[in-house]
């Protein structure tokens, strides 16, 4: 069983405790964190704290706060004999200040009030030496069906492609119910095309499922879009994206 102390209590560090609650091979044991009302809903199931200074023994000190704040927790435990690890996506192993360290970083996007299946999601591991990297793999393995190792540059570049396929894609989604409730439309009369579009690159590659006038050089329809839109930034967004488009298909054309 491998004991597991969290660092942090926000949306990420909620989706993690509830995921090891349910795990077998591993145990939240503390929680630490700054926010006091916060801490309050973890104090329910485990241990908790505001001091940094009263931090549990571990086997694995799990840091899931701001990427910025990442370096200044791990300094509380750099004495530590666990292995100390971050849960970013866009941060390197050696922001760590700690001598075993490592990353845990759960591939996927995290809402407060929706529950997630851990088991499908990829963990992307990485440690500073071997025994700690088959101590991370083993942690991941106990809430995914998916752990992978992978270093600080691929995961960056990783982390860049997810910022890509969804958070950009997820603007583009408020865009299109913004354009919907602008007209007295229903935004659910998109959402089986929403579903299409996710489904499809399931079993085809994204550059092969593109549709679209961009995708056909369509100027007619396109310049009618440009016309009906009034707000300036959805015209610059739509004329960037459809540029963007054309030319990668203009030798296809």
């Amino acid at each position: 069983m491998l004991n597991v102390v969290l660092l942090g209590t926000g949306n990420l560090a909620r989706h993690l405790f509830e995921a090891f609650s349910s795990a077998k091979g591993a145990k939240i044991i503390q929680v630490v964190g700054r926010n006091l009302n916060d801490l309050s809903w973890f104090s329910h199931h485990c241990a908790v704290s505001n001091d940094f200074t009263e931090i549990f023994t571990a086997d694995v000190y799990l840091i899931a706060v701001k990427d910025d704040a990442i370096g200044e927790v791990s300094g509380f435990l750099a004495e530590k004999k666990g292995i100390v690890a971050h849960t970013s996506g866009a941060m390197e192993l050696d922001v760590i200040k700690a001598a075993k360290k490592g990353v845990l970083y759960p591939l996927q996007t995290f809402s407060k009030g929706r529950t997630i299946q851990f088991k499908n999601i990829p963990i992307c591991v990485e440690a500073s030496d071997n025994e700690s990297l088959e101590v991370l793999t083993q942690l991941g393995r106990c809430v995914s069906e998916n752990v992978q190792e992978i270093d600080s540059v691929q995961r960056k570049k990783l982390h860049l492609a997810a910022v890509f396929v969804n958070n950009f894609t997820n603007y583009l989604y408020s865009v299109g119910e913004s354009l919907c409730l602008e007209n007295d439309v229903s935004f659910e009369l998109l959402k089986p095309l929403i579903l299409e579009t996710a489904q499809k690159v399931q079993t085809m590659s994204p550059k092969k499922a593109q549709t679209g006038p961009a995708r056909r050089n369509d100027q007619e329809s396109m310049q009618m879009h440009l016309e009906l839109l009034t707000d300036e930034h959805k015209k610059t967004l739509y004329t960037l994206l459809s540029t963007a488009i054309k030319e990668t298909y203009e030798k296809e054309l």
